[in-house]
């Protein structure tokens, strides 16, 4: 999958065709979905109270932080990522909200910003910041994603090697039309409810680092024999 080739930076053209894509498409998705957003604002309110949009600092392109808008989908815990106890925390309404990605549709605001687009490398959490090798922070190199390569072709249910994997695939690859492809393809997982958790959890496994990972599935490995 990863190719180690010096990448060709896309032309200046093709950035700002992909940036007023993100423009025009966010600002009619959010005024298309406006009662949608406004429904499921009110069942949050109804059903696990304030806040109702969870706040969490991500890193963005070329390292820089930004505040990721979501729905809230867990109970308490405030806007600690703390993915140990998920299970516990993530509501009925919560569940329904990720499988749904309803609780995505603030981060449209985000788009329209400028601090993601519709397509690319999903945001994570600030506290990776120094888990990350120096190759897999390139991840950073173009700006955070809605939906990108992982998200169609596994989104939860990959192993974070495989998953930077495809992030800088994308980065070193990137066009209009692999971008389109990705829209499309994210449509069908939508509807599938495709890679929603991670094995044996509700969510995402925490990242503790690609070389840890290794040495516990080569662990479990050697277990096994």
């Amino acid at each position: 999958m990863e190719d180690l080739r010096t990448p060709t930076p896309p032309a200046s053209g093709a950035a700002a065709v992909k940036r007023g894509v993100d423009v025009v498409v966010s600002a009619t998705a959010l005024l298309v979905a406006a009662p949608v957003l406004a429904v499921v604002a009110v069942a949050v309110l109804l059903g696990m109270g304030r806040p109702i949009i969870f706040r969490q600092r991500r890193i963005g392109r070329h390292g820089r932080e930004f505040t990721i808008l979501k729905f809230r989908s867990m109970a308490g815990g405030g806007d600690s990522f703390s993915p140990g106890d998920d299970q516990a925390r993530l509501t009925p309404l919560g569940r329904w909200l990720r499988a749904t990605s309803l609780d995505e549709l603030p981060s449209l605001w985000n788009i329209l910003r400028g601090d993601m687009s519709l397509v690319g490398p999903r945001p994570f959490p600030t506290s990776y910041r120094d888990l990350y090798t120096p190759r897999e922070f390139r991840r950073h190199d173009v700006r955070p994603g809605l939906t990108g390569l992982a998200q169609v072709n596994g989104r939860n249910a990959l192993g974070w090697a495989e998953r930077f994997a495809y992030d800088l695939h994308y980065v070193e690859h990137w066009g209009l039309r692999l971008d389109a492809r990705i829209l499309a393809r994210t449509a069908v997982a939508v509807l599938r409810r495709q890679g929603i958790s991670a094995p044996g959890a509700a969510t995402a496994h925490e990242f503790r680092g690609t070389a840890s990972e290794q040495a516990v599935a080569a662990t479990a490995g050697s277990g096994s024999r």
